[in-house]
């Protein structure tokens, strides 16, 4: 699945930095908890590669730039505490801030800095869509929607707010209101945001080379309009990731690389670039890719991919540290336990781990966010928990827009495994299989002896 820009938090993993540490509000207990799980299994020079972003000049240039901003118009405020203005541009700066560190915590100053806003003037249209935008970070979707509607009644001509409406209608499952948001967006302002969410739409409906096009497009008029350099290294890293969900492990390679020439060391390119040489067995690579990845922001992808690396090696004591620290990351403040509901629960259904809570986890979830990949990860934790009934019956919900994704594919197969049906189980392992043949660094192994255990029951079968 892929993270848009627009929920650029999405995406997921843990284990940090002091640095980081300080980002989550508890800088004492997590620095002894980093020491213990992450120092003690570095070497000295590993240590060192963690120390990354130090001496990063061109990411220091735009975090630099990004600090200043805040610390100018909290002056500003200080000085004229009735300037709206000012109350709105500091919420802009706390969001790309949140953009830049991962922070969510930065989300929600950015929330009160625009009300604020909002109260000294009620028809501010720049608060009232970036207030939409911080609602879908923290995944308050429902609660996005009156926002996008308020801004698009203010300033109809703006494409901005088609996308904040179409990204609330995309988690809410309402795929074709969210289509029509997207294109009226990228009729009024052709552009990366633009571009990327049709790209987003068309991978969602199975149109893998039209999302690619999309996204390509998205780089193009991303360079070209001079954004942030961090905005465009995303937008290259979702292709890596169009790219890798297609098996292609050259092209997402060289999408990563151009990423990181963009912005340097950033995280999420790191991260692919281990996904990739994790792929290609090059196991020392990708735990070094990882650990810098998690070393300058700690997302719970990557530390539960680092702790599967190690698994595949065997290192199970360095696998289990990094499993509980994902566990712990998710919750550990009220809002990580509201945004990484999703990536907890099938982060215990991958791992065997807490089969109810997972369930729970992923009803949860689906309370707020009706989309295609809550209902996956509901009917695979269902299939954890042996209820197969309703297991088949997210499974086919997360189906129906005919995504091309290995993950759902490999689920519906399980699923199908467990209930007998054979014929089907093999056609969905193998979908899996060929969409990606290297779509997780555990499941894909899970997927080839699931379908040569079916292979050999049916030539037991055909000899009695």
């Amino acid at each position: 699945m892929l993270v848009p820009l627009f929920f650029v938090l999405k995406i997921n993993l843990w284990e940090t930095m002091p640095r980081v540490y300080e980002m989550l509000k508890q800088l004492t207990l997590l620095l002894i908890t980093f020491h213990f799980v992450f120092f003690s299994a570095c070497s000295d020079s590993q240590k060192e590669t963690a120390q990354v972003g130090t001496n990063n000049t061109s990411e220091q240039v735009q975090l630099s730039k990004t600090d200043n901003q805040i610390r100018y118009y909290q002056a500003r405020i200080k000085r004229d505490p009735n300037n709206y203005s000012s109350y709105t541009k500091l919420g802009e700066a706390y969001i790309q801030k949140a953009r830049e560190t991962g922070d969510a915590a930065y989300y929600s100053k950015a929330e009160e800095t625009l009300k604020k806003a909002l109260e000294l003037y009620s028809d501010n249209y720049t608060a009232v869509v970036y207030l939409g935008f911080v609602n879908s970070s923290k995944h308050e979707f429902q609660a996005a929607l009156p926002y996008a509607k308020k801004a698009i009644e203010l300033k109809p001509e703006d494409s901005y707010a088609y996308g904040i409406l179409g990204d609330a209608y995309i988690e809410l499952g309402e795929y074709d209101k969210a289509e029509k948001a997207y294109e009226m967006m990228l009729s009024l302002g052709p552009g990366l945001d633009s571009y990327s969410r049709i790209s987003y739409i068309k991978e969602l409906t199975g149109d893998i080379e039209g999302a690619i096009q999309a996204m390509q497009k998205a780089i193009e008029e991303g360079i070209r309009q001079n954004l942030p350099r961090e905005n465009v290294a995303w937008a290259q890293y979702i292709l890596g990731e169009l790219y890798f969900n297609t098996g292609d492990l050259k092209k997402a390679g060289e999408q990563y690389q151009a990423s990181l020439k963009n912005y340097d060391n950033y995280y999420y390119a790191l991260a692919g670039l281990g996904k990739v040489k994790a792929s290609e067995k090059n196991y020392g690579e990708a735990i070094e890719l990882y650990k810098k990845a998690i070393g300058i922001i700690p997302l719970p992808l990557f530390v539960s991919s680092l702790g599967d690396v190690y698994k595949k090696t065997g290192n199970m004591e360095k696998a289990k540290k990094q499993y509980d620290l994902v566990e712990y990351i998710g919750l550990l403040s009220k809002i990580n336990k509201v945004i990484y509901n999703r990536e907890l629960a099938l982060f215990y259904a991958d791992h065997d781990m807490k089969s109810n809570e997972a369930l729970q986890l992923a009803r949860k979830e689906l309370e707020a966010r009706r989309d295609i990949y809550t209902y996956d990860t509901l009917a695979w934790t269902y299939y954890k928990n042996n209820q197969l009934k309703e297991a088949l019956e997210g499974s086919q919900e997360s189906l129906r827009l005919g995504t091309k994704d290995a993950n759902l594919f490999f689920h519906a197969g399980m699923i199908y495994y467990k209930l007998g049906n054979m014929a089907k189980a093999k056609e969905y392992l193998n979908q899996a299989l060929s969409t990606n043949p290297h779509f997780h660094i555990i499941n894909s192994e899970v997927a080839r002896n699931t379908l040569s255990e079916i292979e050999n029951k049916s030539s037991s079968a055909r000899k009695e």
